[in-house]
C-alpha cells in the first residue's frame, strides 16, 4: 500500500471516529448551527492538509480538539470582523439615504397643480420635463403643430408656476418642476 492510500486510509479512521464529538464540540460554542458544520469542515480539511503531522492514536483527537478550537477562534473573529462592517455600511447607509417621506408634500402640490391644468397642457408639459422631449416630438405624439406646442408648454408652466407659487419659502414649491429647461430643439 502506498503512503498516499496509507494517508487515505487513515484520515478516514479519524475523520470516522471523531467527527461526532467535534461537531458536538463545535455545536456548544457557536450561534448557528450552520457555523458548527463549517468549523468541523474547516478542521478535517486542515487535518487532511497536515495528514503526516496528525500524531497517532488518542493523540490524533486532542490534536484535532486544537485545530477545532484554533479554526474557532477564527471563525469568532471572522464574526466581529462581519460585525464592525455590517455597523459601517449600516452608518453609511443611513447616512447617505434620502428619505422619500420628505418630499411628499411637494409632490402632493405638484400633482394637485398638475391636476388642475387642462389635459392637452398637462400632456404637453410632462412629456416636455418628465420625458425630455423637445417640442416637436412632443407635437408628434400628440398630433399638434409644434408650435402650438410651445404656447400651450408656455401656458402650462406660466399656470403651474401661478398654482404653485414662486416664493421658494412656501411649502409646495418645486423649483426643478416649474423651471425645468425646455429641450433645446432644433429648427
Amino acid at each position: 500500500m502506498s503512503s498516499a492510500n496509507e494517508d487515505e486510509d487513515r484520515f478516514r479512521r479519524v475523520y470516522a471516529a471523531h467527527f461526532a464529538p467535534l461537531l458536538a464540540y463545535a455545536l456548544r460554542r457557536v450561534a448557528q448551527r450552520e457555523d458548527a458544520a463549517d468549523v468541523v469542515a474547516e478542521t478535517f480539511l486542515v487535518a487532511w492538509r497536515r495528514c503526516a503531522e496528525m500524531p497517532p492514536g488518542e493523540e490524533a483527537r486532542l490534536w484535532l480538539y486544537g485545530v477545532a478550537r484554533r479554526v474557532l477562534a477564527n471563525h469568532h473573529r471572522g464574526g466581529v470582523r462581519r460585525e464592525r462592517l455590517g455597523e459601517r455600511l449600516r452608518h453609511r447607509l443611513t447616512a447617505t439615504t434620502h428619505d422619500p417621506a420628505a418630499e411628499v408634500g411637494e409632490r402632493l402640490a405638484v400633482q394637485s397643480a398638475l391636476g388642475r391644468l387642462g389635459e392637452l397642457d398637462r400632456e404637453v408639459l410632462t412629456l416636455t420635463v418628465w420625458e425630455g422631449l423637445q417640442p416637436r416630438d412632443v407635437a408628434a405624439v400628440l398630433g399638434i403643430r409644434p408650435a402650438a406646442v410651445r404656447t400651450r408648454l408656455n401656458r402650462a408652466r406660466t399656470r403651474l408656476r401661478r398654482l404653485l407659487g414662486n416664493d421658494l419659502a412656501v411649502p409646495g414649491h418645486v423649483l426643478g418642476v416649474v423651471t425645468a429647461p425646455a429641450a433645446k430643439e432644433d429648427r
